[in-house]
């Protein structure tokens, strides 16, 4: 199926759509999301915490959201994490107090598109189920492997659209609803890495392998 074939409406999402969007899930979106999300997501960290033995302690976790990966990180890990929603911090820095997560060194908010880190300032960064939701995810990649030192990782969990079947005529049609659902459900491989990135791994996850898990060394 051509590029021409898949061709079809996409909502625009901006900064303000997306705080709007996760505005209204902050207050269920550990009970509709958690379980879906709890296979990628525990695969990703431990692909952080694996990763962090050798290529180093400082993570930046773009999207943290609720917080919900957060207790899975390695106590000796020096975690930052970031989101554009003020409300999905709050719950996340009441999980962190609640639990008493060493891990986090700070939570703060901020656009992931433009970060207010300086360059080289985390190991690796990891990213989950937050390339679909940002207005532009080729500005977070390249955000990302900004603020992460050259030699470092980059990790992303996300749904990627399929190529056809019913798959893809359920995330072509939905795709217009992009401002409402907070996220593309026709996000495509090609909408955040260039032909010329070097993906080290990529490993299906669970549920039915509708997410997929993504390593990519950053090049600087």
């Amino acid at each position: 199926m051509s590029e021409g074939d898949r061709a079809h409406p996409r909502a625009a999402l901006d900064a303000a759509s997306v705080r709007d969007a996760y505005r209204r899930w902050a207050g269920i979106y550990d009970v509709v999301f958690g379980g879906v999300s709890a296979p990628g997501r525990r695969r990703a960290v431990a692909a952080v915490n694996r990763l962090s033995h050798t290529v180093g302690r400082r993570v930046l976790e773009v999207g943290v959201g609720t917080g919900l990966a957060l207790p899975d990180y390695r106590p000796e890990l020096e975690v930052v994490g970031i989101d554009l929603s003020r409300d999905m911090l709050l719950k996340a820095q009441k999980r962190v107090a609640e639990e008493k997560l060493s891990a986090v060194h700070g939570l703060m908010e901020m656009d992931a598109e433009s970060m207010a880190f300086a360059d080289d300032s985390f190991d690796i960064a990891v990213a989950m189920y937050t390339a679909s939701v940002v207005p532009d995810a080729k500005k977070l990649f390249a955000e990302m492997s900004r603020v992460v030192r050259p030699g470092g990782q980059l990790l992303f969990v996300n749904h990627f659209a399929a190529d056809d079947g019913f798959r893809w005529w359920l995330e072509r049609t939905t795709a217009p609803l992009a401002r409402i659902l907070g996220w593309h459900p026709d996000f495509k491989l090609s909408d955040i890495f260039t032909p010329e990135t070097q993906i080290e791994r990529m490993e299906a996850c669970a549920p039915i392998a509708l997410f997929t898990l993504v390593e990519v060394r950053n090049e600087g």
